[in-house]
C-alpha cells in the first residue's frame, strides 16, 4: 500500500525541488559576482565557487537542504589577503583552509563549533557588516576606498561631499536605487515578490537603466570562466611560510566554519526534514573549498540568504541546490557577457544592503535589557574587527565570552554569623581567584577582638589559587591545616580540602582570629 503513494509523492517532490533550484539560482547569480568584485577578484571566480558548492558540496552528506557558496562574510577578508599577499596567494589559502576543515571534520571537531558563543558570532558578522557597508559605499560613487575599516568610516564624509560630476552622481544614483528596490520589493502585495528575489530585479532594473539612459557608470569586467582560473601548484605552498598568511588560514577556518555550522543550525529550524550531522557538513565544506583553493576561486561557505530561499520555495532534497549549482554552470559558460552588461555600482548597492542585514539593530536592546553582558561582548568584537582586523577582532570577543563566562560561573555567596564569641563565614557556590578580592575583602573587614571560622562545606569548588590565599589568611591568622575524610556524597576533593577549627568541633574549617 506505501510504493503507490511514494510513487505520487516523488513527481511533486520533484518539481519543488526544480524550482526551488530556478529561485536561488536567481538570488545566487547577483550575490556571487557582487561578492567577487568587492574582494578584488574576478567577477566569474565568485559563479565558481557558487557551482562548486552547489555540484560538489551540494551533493555530500551534511545538511540536506542548506545552500554553499561565496559568502559576504568573507569579502572583507578575502579583500584583505588579496590586497597584502596578491591574488595568487589566494588558491592555497583557500586550499590549506579546506584541507583543515576536512581534517578537523574528520575528528570529530565539527560539533564543537557550535560551543563558539552566539555573541561572537552575531558581533563578527556586525563587525563584517559595518566595514563591507564602508567600503561599498564607496564603490557606490565611483570611487576607491582608503583602506582599512577605520579609515574607510572616517572618510566617509568627505566622500558625501565629494560626489560630483556625471559619472559619480550617476553611479551613486544607480547603488542608491538598487538600495531602494531591495527594501521596498518584499513590502509589495502579491505573490511576485515571493517569486522573483530582490537582489534579481534591483541589478536588471539599474542595468536596464544604465543601457537606456546611456548612463557613464563603470560596469564588470569580464575575462571569461576559464581565464579568471589560476591553478595551484606545489610551488604556491611556499607562500605559506608567511606568518600572515598561516594568520589568514586559521580566521578563514574559523569563521567560514562558524558561518556554515551556524547557518546549518538556522536552517534546521527551518523545515521538518533531517537534521545537520555537523561533522559531515564540515568535511562536505572543506571539501568543497579544498577544490575551490585548487583552482583559485573564493572560499565558500553555506550560506543563510540562499539556504532560506531554498527553504521557502518549497525544496525537499538536495537536488535543489545541485541543480541550483548546474544553472550557475551554464550561466557561467553560455552567457559570460550578460556579467560586462551590470553596473559595478548596483552590485555594491546589494552588498550594502547585505552588510546592514548583518548588524542586529533590532535584537540589539532587548539583548542589552536581558543579558548585558551579552551586548558588551557583541558590540566589543563588531568593533574590534573594524578598528584592528577580521582575526583579531573573532579572537578578542572569544576571549571576553570566555572570561565573561568563567566570572558568571564562579559566583560565591559569603554568609556571616555572629554568634556569642565566634564569627561564622559559610562560603556557597563556587570560590575560583576571579572572586579572590571579594572574598579576601569581606575577611579582613570582620572585626578582630573574636575568632573566625571559615566554613567551606558547601562549596561547589575551590580553586587552586583560591584555596592557596585561604590558606594563607589561616595561617596568617593562627590556623592550621589538615584535609578532610574523603567525602561521602561525590563532591570534589578540591572542594573539600579545608583547615581544621581550633576546637576540632564540627566540618572542616579555616580558622581565623
Amino acid at each position: 500500500m506505501s510504493s503507490p503513494r511514494l510513487l505520487r509523492l516523488r513527481p511533486d517532490a520533484v518539481s519543488r525541488d526544480f524550482l526551488a533550484s530556478i529561485v536561488v539560482f536567481l538570488v545566487a547569480v547577483p550575490l556571487c559576482v557582487g561578492i567577487a568584485v568587492a574582494s578584488g577578484v574576478p567577477a566569474e571566480l565568485g559563479l565558481v565557487t557558487g557551482i562548486v558548492g552547489g555540484l560538489l558540496a551540494g551533493a555530500m552528506p551534511g545538511s540536506s537542504l542548506q545552500v554553499s557558496g561565496p559568502a559576504a562574510g568573507l569579502t572583507v577578508l578575502v579583500y584583505e589577503a588579496v590586497t597584502s599577499h596578491g591574488v595568487a596567494a589566494l588558491g592555497v589559502l583557500v586550499l590549506a583552509t579546506g584541507l583543515l576543515q576536512v581534517g578537523l571534520g574528520l575528528i570529530g571537531f565539527g560539533r564543537w563549533f557550535r560551543a563558539i558563543s552566539t555573541a561572537v558570532v552575531h558581533g563578527m558578522l556586525a563587525g563584517i557588516g559595518l566595514v563591507l557597508i564602508s567600503s561599498q559605499l564607496y564603490a557606490m560613487a565611483g570611487a576607491d576606498a582608503p583602506g582599512s575599516g577605520l579609515d574607510n568610516l572616517a572618510g566617509l564624509p568627505d566622500l558625501l561631499t565629494g560626489i560630483t560630476g556625471a559619472p559619480a552622481v550617476s553611479s551613486t544614483a544607480i547603488g542608491a536605487g538598487a538600495i531602494a528596490v531591495l527594501i521596498l520589493w518584499k513590502r509589495l502585495p502579491g505573490r511576485l515578490p515571493g517569486l522573483v528575489p530582490g537582489p534579481l530585479v534591483a541589478v536588471g532594473v539599474a542595468t536596464a537603466a544604465v543601457a537606456v539612459f546611456d548612463l557613464p557608470v563603470a560596469t564588470i569586467e569580464v575575462r571569461g570562466l576559464i581565464d579568471s582560473l589560476r591553478l595551484t601548484g606545489l610551488d604556491d605552498f611556499a607562500l605559506l611560510a608567511d606568518a600572515g598568511l598561516l594568520g589568514a588560514v586559521l580566521a578563514f577556518t574559523l569563521i567560514a566554519s562558524a558561518e556554515s555550522l551556524f547557518s546549518a543550525a538556522a536552517v534546521d529550524r527551518m523545515h521538518d526534514g533531517p537534521r545537520t550531522h555537523y561533522n559531515k557538513e564540515l568535511i562536505a565544506q572543506g571539501t568543497g573549498n579544498t577544490v575551490c583553493g585548487l583552482v583559485g576561486a573564493l572560499p565558500m561557505t553555506a550560506v543563510i540568504v540562499r539556504s532560506a530561499a531554498n527553504v521557502q520555495a518549497g525544496a525537499r532534497t538536495k537536488a535543489s541546490r545541485i541543480l541550483h549549482g548546474v544553472w550557475l554552470l551554464l550561466f557561467a559558460a553560455l552567457l559570460p557577457a550578460v556579467l560586462g552588461l551590470i553596473p559595478v555600482a548596483v552590485l555594491a548597492g546589494v552588498l550594502v544592503h547585505a552588510g546592514a542585514k548583518l548588524i542586529p539593530v533590532t535584537a540589539l536592546r532587548p539583548l542589552w535589557r536581558g543579558h548585558r553582558g551579552e551586548a558588551v561582548v557583541l558590540v566589543a568584537t563588531a568593533l574590534a574587527i573594524v578598528l584592528t582586523d577580521m582575526f583579531t577582532g573573532v579572537l578578542l570577543g572569544i576571549g571576553m565570552a570566555v572570561v565573561k563566562t568563567a566570572w558568571e560561573t564562579s559566583a560565591v555567596r559569603l554568609d556571616v554569623d555572629e554568634r556569642d564569641d565566634r564569627t561564622t563565614v559559610s562560603l556557597s557556590g563556587s570560590a575560583t581567584f576571579l572572586r579572590l578580592p571579594l572574598i579576601l575583602d569581606t575577611l579582613e573587614a570582620l572585626p578582630k577582638d573574636r575568632p573566625v571560622a571559615l566554613d567551606l562545606s558547601r562549596l561547589r569548588h575551590l580553586d587552586h589559587a583560591c584555596r592557596t590565599a585561604l590558606e594563607a589568611w589561616s595561617t596568617h591568622s593562627g590556623g592550621s591545616v589538615q584535609d578532610r575524610p574523603p567525602a561521602t556524597d561525590g563532591a570534589p576533593r578540591e572542594a573539600v580540602l579545608a583547615v581544621a577549627a581550633p576546637d576540632g568541633e564540627g566540618p572542616p574549617r579555616l580558622a581565623g582570629r
